[in-house]
């Protein structure tokens, strides 16, 4: 992903400028194009503006009574690179999203001396491939179908996967297409369901609390592990950065994405702040190029028109050419 980045940046001789934080958008006081306002007090100005910062943005950490006192060692997910400080250690994984599930297994084949996950609401989990078909195939072509229809679809093609039951792990009783309307995303399988079978990740209960060095799980059971990997979420977090402009809902997202702009705010897009089953990096690419078109409109339209002249043409012709 990096060396396409990279190649991408490369091939069409863009102008990247990295360390730069912008924390705040604003109309140019002319009212004609946006002001960006950077870290190290400095300030940019475009006639357009993207903002692409991102649905996983800003870590999000439930406010658990006793987490602030609690002092075992303690992070997000956003803060974890690999298994190998943990190899021989007890470690408990919160969250079994596919952030949660990959770590979980990433622990386990890092040689971690135990790793439980903790799970609040139980995840729809799909193979990752079929037959040397994607997921992300399937996903793309059921979006526009009936949910009720995607849901029995769906329940069928977990039949291909063990009941996990026994393990912590039942089949949800909620369908799979109506759960991600409600913006959770089936876990894809990168070795959990086989990791949860052997053993090698043990299910436990959410957690609700942090008590006397002790992590408090919902059904009573309290839990000394040597490290806790909140795998948690994360918050988009425009407030700061566009809020003040009545673009986004009460969810924290833009009212508009892709090719379109907020009636309020004419000139700036946003993308990648939906989760969509058929893959964020198939949408963003979708997004991209209906937000440069869009630019290009509004571009030609701004660019005055030369006045003709009677009896004058507006642009020289070459010798020979006539008026028609």
């Amino acid at each position: 992903m990096v060396r396409y980045l990279e190649k991408y940046a490369e091939h069409h001789e863009l102008e990247i400028v990295t360390g730069v934080a912008v924390h705040r958008v604003e109309r140019t006081g002319d009212g004609t194009g946006w002001l960006l306002r950077a870290s190290g007090g400095r300030e940019l100005t475009g006639a357009a503006v993207v903002v692409a910062t991102g649905y996983n943005h800003t870590p999000r950490v439930p406010d658990w009574p006793g987490r602030e006192t609690y002092e075992g060692e303690f992070l997000h997910a956003g803060a974890y690179r690999d298994a190998k400080p943990y190899a021989g250690r007890d470690v408990l994984v919160v969250g079994v999203g596919n952030t949660g599930a990959e770590i979980a297994v990433d622990l386990v084949e890092g040689s971690a001396a135990r790793v439980r996950l903790a799970v609040r609401t139980v995840p729809h989990i799909v193979r990752r491939s079929t037959l040397g078909w994607p997921a992300q195939y399937s996903a793309v072509l059921v979006r526009r179908l009936p949910v009720r229809l995607v849901d029995r679809l769906a329940r069928q093609q977990a039949r291909l996967l063990p009941d996990l039951s026994a393990q912590g792990l039942p089949r949800p009783d909620t369908g799979l297409y109506s759960r991600v309307r409600q913006g959770a995303i089936p876990v894809q399988d990168v070795g959990l369901v086989d990791a949860v079978r052997r053993g090698k990740v043990e299910v436990v209960a959410a957690v609700e609390a942090f008590e006397d060095g002790k992590v408090v799980l919902a059904d009573g059971t309290r839990i000394a592990p040597d490290a806790v990997i909140a795998a948690t979420g994360y918050t988009r977090g425009l407030e700061e950065l566009v809020g003040h402009l009545g673009v986004l809902d009460e969810r924290g997202r833009p009212v508009v994405r892709g090719g379109r702009t907020p009636a309020r705010a004419p000139g700036l897009y946003f993308t990648g702040f939906t989760n969509p089953i058929s893959g964020m990096l198939r949408e963003l690419a979708r997004d991209a190029g209906r937000i440069a078109k869009a630019v290009a409109r509004s571009r030609s339209r701004r660019q005055p028109r030369p006045r003709a002249t009677p009896g004058v043409d507006p642009v020289p012709r070459p010798a020979g050419a006539s008026r028609t």
